[in-house]
């Protein structure tokens, strides 16, 4: 394919500035190759920035995504990134109510804490021995596959050798989940906890035989090796702040306000045409990589799009002057609220929403989870906030796909946030409104997103937070060598949609820049420019 006159050409355009596509900017920028990143909004980040929502207050929240697990210390350590991951004190608390009285179980603050607080809600040490052995399952597979995510992608074969725990393989990749926490548990409220990490913005029962729920919990328990989830110290925008200083260092000209529109290729030389508030311009390169869904990357391309995808999620941003007291005597809401905060998330709940949402309806009981960025990272609050006690709260609602909201969206928002709350509520001596805070206008602090409004505001498709389903962590059906391969040999997929993406992981970033470099073949004399890192494309 022709090179047009005047196109400036770069070894790389990567299509799409979300922290993916800003890792694999950096990797290929710091390996001397000329990088073009092309970003439709004014800003990069996708769905990892912080941002004021509330307005005239001082509260820089993560948005969409909020917290990190996936993202290997080995991006890290190899970009330079000035950015801290801090540990949660707390795992998770669940309020529940026992023969009458307001109880929980917190999970956290040293083992014996923990082993106390199953001792007192089950009756004795059942289901923590029970839980110990589960995690320490889970904590195997980790430490074994957590290193695979940054290397070429194994065969299935190969993982389960790596694995080397046919019961734990038989768990985790072949049985439906609820197979497993059925047998393992006893107590409805214990299985209930466990299964939510494999149903984060997954629409899908305990037992659903194509093991969509299995993909999920795995990638929701194997992050850094301990399945742990950390807070970024100042807010999601200043990990992806980081990424783009790391990428814009190294050379990478970053463009916002730039959006592709197509990619045309022989597989050798790709053409990038895109669009501004000026005009219209192309770039050319040797590589494109897309930062975007297999939606987007099919109607760049113009090949057939993928089957549809659909989210299943709240996402509910708070700002209160305080903390609520609870209802269970025993907790304070500092730590309640410092790890994962489990609402109407017991084990039948959780099947009961989702038969619901199946059938066409609302949830009546919505399971959510709540967590408080500012307990562990108060950064994120102004002084004149944090010195009057201001605190976030992250809600992410579950069984809530975006078929629900097809007939009014703003409609069902509203009363999915409402019972949403009302669930919050009943766990609370006092109710939630009344330590919502209100901006400049009067408003309440709270801002609702449901899968149509990511659809609409971030181009996810159906809303969805990992593009599609996730896929197992090894090669399927004569995959590529990276799982970022297109039917384009020169055409990358870098965003959550490629094997092994999801969640905030730079993982398919670093993958198709390793894929494109070890491809990479040295230009002919004179056939690309090398353009100024300062110079955005014309």
């Amino acid at each position: 394919m022709s090179v047009n006159e005047g196109t400036r050409a770069y070894d790389a355009v990567i299509v799409g500035g979300g922290h993916n596509g800003l890792v694999a900017a950096a990797y290929l920028a710091r390996a001397g190759r000329s990088v073009l990143v092309l970003e439709r909004l004014e800003h990069t980040g996708g769905a990892a920035v912080s941002s004021r929502p509330f307005a005239g207050l001082d509260a820089r929240l993560s948005r969409y995504s909020y917290l990190v697990s996936l993202l290997p210390p080995k991006i890290v350590r190899d970009l330079g990134l000035d950015i801290r991951l801090r540990p949660r004190g707390i795992s998770s608390y669940t309020p529940v109510e026992r023969a009458g009285r307001p109880t929980g179980l917190l999970v956290g603050g040293g083992e014996q804490r923990t082993r106390e607080a199953f001792a007192r809600l089950t009756g004795d040490d059942r289901e923590y021995t029970a839980w110990r052995r589960f995690y320490g399952m889970t904590g195997h597979v980790a430490r074994r596959v957590f290193p695979t995510l940054t290397e070429p992608l194994p065969g299935r074969d190969e993982l389960r050798r790596r694995i080397g725990d046919e019961a734990a393989w038989r768990a985790l990749f072949e049985e439906p989940v609820g197979v497993t926490v059925e047998e393992t548990f006893a107590d409805d409220l214990v299985r209930g906890i466990v299964l939510t990490d494999a149903l984060i913005g997954t629409f899908a029962d305990a037992h659903d035989p194509a093991l969509v729920q299995n993909r999920c919990f795995l990638y929701h328990v194997i992050g850094g090796g301990t399945g742990a989830w950390d807070v970024p110290v100042g807010g999601m925008g200043a990990l992806t702040d980081a990424l783009a200083a790391a990428a814009r260092s190294a050379g990478a000209v970053i463009a916002t306000g730039h959006e592709a529109v197509r990619i045309a290729t022989d597989g050798r030389t790709a053409e990038v045409a895109y669009r501004t508030a000026d005009g219209e311009g192309t770039a050319a390169a040797r590589h494109v990589l897309v930062n975007a869904s297999p939606h987007e990357l099919a109607a760049l391309t113009g090949d057939p799009a993928p089957e549809p995808a659909e989210g299943a999620q709240l996402k509910v941003n708070m700002l209160l002057t305080r903390l609520p007291r609870l209802r269970d005597p025993g907790t304070d809401p500092r730590e309640a609220f410092a790890g994962t905060f489990h609402i109407a998330e017991g084990y039948r709940q959780l099947a009961t929403a989702h038969a619901q949402a199946a059938a066409g309806s609302l949830p009546a009981a919505p399971p959510s989870e709540i967590y408080c960025h500012s307990l562990t990272d108060p950064t994120i609050l102004g002084p004149d906030l944090a010195g009057r006690g201001y605190q976030t709260l992250t809600l992410f609602g579950l069984h809530t796909p975006a078929r629900l909201f097809g007939r009014d969206n703003d409609a069902v928002r509203g009363e999915l946030l409402e019972s949403t709350l009302a669930q919050l509520d009943a766990h609370l001596a006092e109710p939630l409104a009344d330590s919502l805070a209100t901006d400049a206008d009067g408003r309440p602090c709270v801002e609702a997103k449901t899968p149509l409004d990511l659809e609409r505001e971030l181009r996810l498709p159906g809303g969805h937070i990992f593009h599609q389903a996730l896929s197992w962590p090894y090669a399927e059906d004569g995959g590529g060598r990276w799982g970022v391969e297109t039917r384009h040999p020169n055409v990358l997929l870098c965003g959550a949609g490629a094997v092994r993406g999801g969640g905030v992981s730079g993982v398919p970033g670093h993958n198709a820049a390793m894929a494109a470099l070890e491809r990479d073949r040295p230009p002919a004399p004179g056939r690309l420019s090398r353009p100024s890192p300062a110079s955005p494309p014309p």
